[in-house]
């Protein structure tokens, strides 16, 4: 270990011992975590097998109102060959005699976005850890919610945004902190993604195949769709925003400022019905969503950032990253880097997996065999591994609080944005405390 890991290490493990009110206790069983789990669909089986491949980690319960995502999650169980968790179910207060239980650690929420509020701020007054799919909540205030029940109980809460760990996006954080891009100057990334098949289906199926949402469907259909027929805005900020907040050093000595946003007509969704279904009802609606939403952020240190959320129409998917310096420039989509200078070529593109491979980022190298098999292409074991491992140790998460309701509450900003057809001024989580936070995440292996 160098002395700057030494130190940053040291200082880690010293703010995570702070954060706690005496008696709250963790990992009692020879750092075993215990973990309860909130929602148990798709996504929540995807942490549910996160869960069964470790050691460390023991499934003590887990909830949902609904019994094909329980019996999916016991077949799941059953052909790992744990034992059986406790099941809480019965309405959509269950969970709270899941949090009643003295020996759960923490709790992975999976649930739809309208429940995480309530759901985040009654596990941290449990003293739990939580980690919480996204997003973290539906109105500022929410966020703000969040924010003052972690500071006021000193229990972390993590959003679970696996996008920050994936290993090229990792591998542009190494290069961005050895100055191959000069100083940062723009960043861009979104959620480009044709989730049509997502937002519809025949009931019989999760994915594709139908044009029906709501009660009748299966899996996000049911209450993902929804949502773009009643709100016009960024629905799903944070796979863009997560890793944009390391980069530019956001919420530790740099902030976001300002935003606007701006939506494109809506006709995606009622075309995609129309085609598979023409006359269908649901090629009726109104959906409010506009196909492209596109926002602009400001930060104090003076970079731009540039979002877009595109969902509704026919395209191969894509976060769409950009980051551009003063000495070069990485382009997602196009898959490409150039570097003045150390480019092959002073008028091309140089594949970016040249420069991956050179910049990997350490803990990719380090831990590159545990995330074999792991969901999203190895990310998932990462952004699970980090929650995980700050339990045991009774330390803050790598993407905390702050970083969490950032990424966040771009969603009902964009929403008011549109609407009120203003620039917003960005809300301060940290109360001034960013101009003197370190960036520290993915810098210490102290965090896995």
């Amino acid at each position: 270990m160098d002395r700057r890991n030494f130190i940053m290490q040291g200082s880690i493990a010293a703010a995570g011992l702070a954060l706690f009110p005496s008696g709250l206790l963790f990992a009692k069983d020879k750092g075993k975590v215990r973990l309860g789990y909130i929602g148990v669909g798709l996504r929540g089986r995807n942490h549910i097998a996160e869960g069964l491949l470790r050691d460390d980690v023991e499934i003590a319960a887990i909830c949902d109102i609904q019994e094909s995502s329980l019996k999916s999650c016991r077949e799941q169980i059953a052909k790992a060959k744990k034992a059986m968790p406790k099941e809480y179910t019965g309405g959509v207060d269950a969970y709270k005699r899941l949090l009643e239980r003295k020996d759960i650690d923490a709790v992975i929420i999976s649930t739809p976005w309208q429940f995480h509020r309530d759901q985040s701020v009654d596990a941290m007054r449990a003293g739990k850890y939580v980690g919480c799919e996204v997003i973290a909540g539906l109105t500022v205030q929410d966020h703000w919610d969040i924010v003052n029940v972690s500071e006021e109980t000193k229990v972390p809460y993590m959003t679970l945004e696996n996008v920050c760990y994936r290993r090229d996006v990792m591998a542009v954080l190494n290069m961005v902190r050895q100055g191959l891009f000069g100083e940062l100057v723009h960043a861009e990334g979104g959620y480009e993604h044709d989730l049509r098949p997502v937002l519809f289906n025949d009931g019989k199926q999760p994915y594709g195949g139908g044009v029906e949402f709501g009660p009748v469907s299966q899996s996000e259909a049911q209450w993902r769709t929804q949502f773009n027929i009643d709100r016009d805005g960024d629905l799903y900020p944070t796979h863009g925003a997560g890793p944009i907040l390391h980069y530019l050093d956001i919420n530790r000595g740099n902030r976001f400022t300002k935003l606007v946003s701006f939506s494109s007509k809506a006709r995606g969704l009622a075309s995609y019905v129309e085609e598979l279904a023409p006359g269908h009802e649901n090629a009726k609606i109104n959906y409010k969503n506009g196909d492209v939403v596109t926002t602009q952020i400001g930060c104090a240190n003076g970079e731009s950032v540039l979002l877009t959320h595109d969902t509704h129409l026919p395209r191969p998917y894509s976060l769409g990253f950009r980051v551009q310096g003063t000495k070069g420039i990485w382009m997602d989509v196009a898959k490409s880097v150039y570097i003045e200078h150390k480019s092959k070529n002073e008028d091309e593109w140089d594949p970016a997996q040249d420069w991956f491979d050179k910049y990997d980022h350490p803990l990719w190298k380090k831990y590159q065999d545990n995330a074999l098999g792991a969901g999203h292409g190895g990310m998932d074991w990462f952004v699970f591994n980090a929650f995980i491992e700050s339990v045991k140790r009774k330390v803050q998460t790598p993407i905390d609080v702050y970083d969490s309701v950032t990424m966040s509450v771009i969603a009902p900003l964009s929403a008011k944005s549109i609407a009120e057809e203003q620039v917003l001024e960005f809300p301060d989580f940290t109360r001034g405390k960013w101009k003197d936070r370190k960036n520290t995440f993915a810098l210490a292996d102290s965090e896995y």
